[in-house]
This record gives structure tokens, C-alpha cells and sequence, in this order.
């Protein structure tokens, strides 16, 4: 049988008592690792079959060497890009964040030639924990509002 006393980050199996997955501080710490641009760090906190999903850019990433392979491409555009943690919800093995998504339009991407304006978006990410790790994380952002801060797609920038 096991029981769970959440207030006290205590789950009890056969017995004896042992500390649960805090998903909140693993989804933080995750997101620190991101803000250092620091692609092997940032991969600690992944399993090694994990889903990664980027929304709205149509990433989708199995596995480790994959999601590897996305930060790598992405590194020259994300040179200053962070995620600023507003709130972190957990449930079980499931987290949840919202945060502000910012950076600079520095480097070409997608044949998109840079254009040197800022960007800043609220994100969002829902995650699912296994044995301490991400083993899925599905991150949204809307790419429309960015485009028009970057003066690449018409409307009125949000």
C-alpha cells in the first residue's frame, strides 16, 4: 500500500518512507538549465526515449539524441533567448509552467534573415515526470505575436 502526505513531501511504500518526485523544482531547475543555453545540462533532466514537442514551430523530438540535435540548431538563434518562470503547478507525475519566452532576432532561421528586434511571449508547458525525469513536454507559444514584434508578418504586435 501506498500513502501519500503531499504537505510533507512523504509518500510511504512497504513501510518505510521515502521523498517524493518534487516536479515543481525539476521543472525549474530544468528551466534554469535552459536560460544557461547549456544543451548537455538541459538534457540531464530528459529520460532517454522522451517526447519533446515544440508547438508551434511542428518540433517533435524522440529521444534524447533528437531533442539534441534541436537545441543544437537552434543555438545561434536562441543566443540570448530565456524563459522567465511566472508559476509552476504540479500534480503526481504531471507539472505544469507558464512563463514569459523572450529574445532577440539575431541570426537567420528558416531562411528568415535576422532581424535584430526583441520578442516577448507568454509560453506555456505541460510535462510528465518518470522516475525523476521528463519523459514528455509539450511547450506552447504563439508565434503569430512574435512574427508581428519582428516586423515579419502584418497586425498590430501584442
Amino acid at each position: 500500500m501506498t500513502i501519500y502526505l503531499p504537505m510533507l513531501g512523504l509518500k510511504q511504500i512497504e513501510g518505510g518512507f521515502n521523498m517524493a518526485v518534487d516536479v515543481k523544482k525539476i521543472v525549474s531547475d530544468c528551466n534554469k538549465a535552459w536560460n544557461l543555453h547549456d544543451v548537455n545540462k538541459i538534457l540531464e533532466f530528459y529520460t532517454n526515449d522522451c517526447l519533446f514537442e515544440d508547438v508551434a514551430l511542428g518540433a517533435v523530438c524522440r529521444g534524447k539524441e533528437e531533442l539534441a540535435a534541436f537545441l543544437n540548431s537552434n543555438h545561434d538563434f536562441q543566443h540570448d533567448v530565456k524563459f522567465e518562470l511566472k508559476s509552476v503547478f504540479g500534480a503526481g507525475d504531471w507539472a505544469g509552467s507558464e512563463s514569459i519566452f523572450s529574445g532577440t532576432h539575431a541570426h537567420a532561421i528558416a531562411g528568415i534573415p535576422a532581424t535584430g528586434k526583441t520578442f516577448s511571449v507568454r509560453a506555456a508547458g505541460i510535462y510528465q515526470l518518470h522516475n525523476g525525469k521528463i519523459s514528455r513536454e509539450t511547450g506552447y507559444f504563439n508565434m503569430a505575436t512574435i512574427m508581428q514584434q519582428l516586423g515579419l508578418m502584418p497586425g498590430q504586435p501584442k
